[in-house]
């Protein structure tokens, strides 16, 4: 009997222990299979497509005379039978729309309209210039194609604008003797669709324009702009405006998507732009950025054609876009803030976007007829020319002698001087306060303040002015100054190679967002970069910010306090950051890789041996600028970047967090398209020093619920890693350098999970 009492409980034992194995069984198999399944990574960006440095051609020797992107060549008998279907009115349903109704030569390759007309009137937007087309890398207004033979298809078939219906379209092509003729010459299978809009494609990438003015300046005759154009090219390139940003040359666009918030020609019926095609990073309201390539021939303007003249669009812009017709800060992009500017301003901005004109006689010239025998358009008047060419310079007449020491005595002009000098010279000034800004595109110059024990030569840009030193040459050098009162940058440098910044002293205006230095030393898409033992402080965004450049990168010896951001690596490859102290900022020093910029890279940042501590200020950023999102009490913040190592740092007293590793998912959507990887991936946090940090989280820490931390990790990037045994994490557990890769791939699983549903 008691045998038999015993077996009912064998036999649930037995069952149980089956349960458990077949739980552990199920356990091991899905540890397996997260330890050894894929997992996410960043698809590498071949070299030739990162972007970013200093891009210049092989002659070039400042940062105006930047290499024009690649091109495949063209095919002349293409070109050609593109020419004549562009001008054929045959190609529309009604033999009555060319290409050219739209696209006029006269008129900047557009047609002066609001907005184009179609075989059933006006349309949804303004007809864009075709003017270096060739090198745009999406197409219309909302890049919703990715070449000209795919652009080429839509305005040819679709019913309310030519209407044609290819089958009999191509009908109609073979019937006529010479295209025949010319598309058996150009393609081996003759008259296709495909070929077609091929054969117009090839003409519209003849469309070159890069002889203006301004191209013979950035090349070296500084005489060939105007003193009203090269005034409106400084306020053009100034940190205020900042319309260099988006039209960068040479090309006049970065081929970005940006929200400006332009009105709607029907608010009943708005435009929303990008998102509508493609739900890109900041893609509502976004419309894909132009070149400025003869822009004066090709008004109205923006994709709906809302402004008349360039003068409107500069009160657009100066208004802070969108913000003055309603539309909410943080909707517009963070680079139109609005600026002050004079009616003189305006008239020198104009006068330089003229200087960006230039109109090969041979492109804008119309066929005499066309195989079909169809009236074609006629030449017009566009009364933009007359202007444009009454705004041209004397021919320059170069300098040439050994390098010279010029000095600036105070109460001079240091801008008068450095106008004289020549590649090689050093330029001397001596201390005073000089309230000025100053533009040098001179390569190879060496400007230096003399220092006198606590004297130094100060630029005050009496809270009116944009930039203190706004440069483009190679092989600079800036020492010995003081700047304080710019309300753009203190030092801005674009394009060159081998710029270096050293003993430089910049102070903002604590708090006041209105009048505040946005960056303190701002070299951006530049090459081989050197910043050291200056002093920076109360700068509304980064003190010391490099951006879309590329190594050798060094930022040592300098002291950043009271930003914003101290320090900020961004879109850049190979930097150094070492030997800082980093107090009483916002956020100490970030690593970030941003979208909808010029380089869609960031990798193989080291930042070691700095003194990070008590960054917890109140941040101070402009409403709507990305900075504004870091919390108080951040010691150092890696965003998306890649390949990033930290170590043998200081990092104490920060109150949210010493060191965070995030993504873009902490920005926007995971379901976001961006045009760069998102993942941080390979970073490496070890051997720092810990004290004190994530004692009081703030922001979006605070708002995720998350603890404050030496280390948080949001996640993303299996392959991080962080040695750092004696810090406080979160999460508790964090991946090492010497893990196997199936417990890294393992681990972000599970963290994967979690932190998905979390957000």
């Amino acid at each position: 009997m008691r045998d038999e009492k015993k077996r009912p409980a064998r036999g649930c034992l037995r069952i149980a222990a089956w349960a458990f194995g077949l739980l552990g069984l199920l356990l091991c198999t899905v540890a397996t299979a997260f330890a050894f399944l894929p997992v996410p990574q960043d698809t590498p960006i071949p070299v030739a497509a990162q972007g970013g440095g200093a891009r210049q051609g092989d002659a070039a020797t400042t940062g105006l005379q930047l290499e024009w992107p690649p091109l495949p060549p063209v095919n002349a008998d293409r070109a050609a039978l593109g020419r004549l279907l562009f001008y054929d009115p045959a190609l529309s349903a009604n033999d009555d729309m060319s290409c050219a109704t739209c696209h006029h030569p006269d008129l900047g390759f557009s047609d002066g309209r609001q907005v184009a007309v179609g075989s059933h009137g006006d349309l949804r937007r303004n007809a864009p210039s075709l003017w270096n087309v060739a090198y745009a890398t999406s197409l219309f207004w909302d890049g919703r194609a990715a070449s000209l033979e795919e652009q080429m298809l839509t305005p040819l078939t679709a019913e309310n604008e030519m209407a044609a219906d290819m089958a009999g379209l191509v009908a109609e092509l073979e019937d006529i003797d010479e295209y025949r003729q010319r598309f058996d010459a150009a393609f081996s299978d003759g008259i296709t669709e495909q070929n077609i809009a091929s054969a117009i494609a090839e003409f519209e990438r003849t469309l070159i324009s890069k002889n203006s003015p301004f191209d013979r300046y950035a090349a070296g005759d500084f005489n060939a702009l105007t003193p009203a154009q090269r005034r409106g090219f400084d306020i053009f390139r100034s940190a205020e405006t900042r319309c260099f940003e988006c039209h960068a040359w040479p090309t006049f666009t970065h081929n970005t998507f940006h929200a400006l918030g332009v009105p709607d020609l029907d608010p009943d019926n708005p435009d929303l732009g990008q998102i509508e095609v493609r739900n890109a990073a900041d893609a509502e309201r976004g419309f894909r950025t132009p070149g400025l390539r003869n822009v004066a021939l090709s008004g109205p303007y923006m994709h709906n054609g809302r402004f008349a003249t360039l003068e409107d669009v500069i009160d657009f812009y100066a208004d802070g876009g969108g913000t003055a017709f309603g539309l909410d800060a943080v909707d517009v992009d963070e680079k139109v803030a609005g600026f002050d500017i004079t009616p003189q301003e305006i008239s020198d901005l104009i006068a330089y976007l003229y200087a960006l004109t230039d109109e090969p006689s041979d492109l804008i010239a119309i066929p005499d007829s066309v195989p079909s025998g169809l009236p074609i358009v006629q030449h017009m008047e566009n009364p933009a020319r007359a202007q444009v060419e009454l705004a041209v310079a004397e021919p320059y007449s170069p300098e040439s002698r050994e390098p010279q020491t010029l000095t600036v005595h105070a109460g001079e002009s240091i801008q008068a001087v450095v106008d004289q000098a020549l590649p090689g010279d050093t330029v001397l000034v001596e201390p005073d306060v000089y309230t000025q800004s100053v533009y040098i595109d001179t390569p190879g110059l060496t400007v230096r303040g003399i220092v006198d024990g606590d004297e130094r030569p100060w630029l005050d840009g009496e809270n009116t002015r944009s930039d203190g030193f706004n440069t483009t040459g190679d092989d600079f050098v800036l020492e010995g100054f003081g700047f304080r009162g710019y309300i753009g940058n203190a030092v801005l440098t674009t394009g060159a190679e081998r710029v270096t910044y050293r003993d430089l002293i910049v102070e903002g205006t604590y708090g006041d967002t209105d009048k505040n230095t946005i960056y303190g030393i701002y070299p951006v898409e530049c090459t081989d970069v050197l910043v050291e033992n200056s002093t920076l402080t109360g700068i509304a965004d980064a003190a010391i910010y490099v951006g879309q450049s590329h190594g050798p990168i060094v930022v040592r010896s300098n002291t950043v306090y009271g930003n914003v951001t101290g320090i900020e690596i961004e879109n850049s490859t190979d930097a150094e950051v070492y030997d800082n102290h980093v107090y009483e900022n916002t956020g100490g020093i970030l690593v970030f890789l941003l979208p909808n910029n010029p380089s869609k890279v960031g990798y193989r940042t080291r930042v070691y041996n700095n003194l990070i501590e008590n960054n917890n200020n109140p941040n101070f950023a402009k409403e709507g600028a990305i900075v504004g999102l870091v919390p108080p009490g951040t010691g150092i913040m890696i965003m998306t970047a890649d390949n990033t190592e930290v170590f043998g740092n200081t990092i104490r007293d920060n109150q949210t967090v010493g060191v965070a590793l995030t993504s873009l998912y902490m920005v926007y959507d995971r379901d976001t398209e961006f045009d760069l990887g998102p993942l941080p991936e390979n970073n490496y946090v070890y051997g720092n020093t810990w004290e004190n940090n994530g004692y009081a989280p703030a922001g979006v820490v605070v708002d995720l619920g998350i603890p404050g931390a030496d280390i948080l990790w949001t996640g993303e990037g299996w392959n991080n890693a962080f040695d750092e045994p004696s810090a406080s994490k979160f999460p508790p557990l964090l991946p090492e350098r010497g893990w196997p890769d199936p417990l890294k791939r393992l681990t972000w699983r599970v963290y994967d999970i979690v932190i998905g549903l979390l957000l």
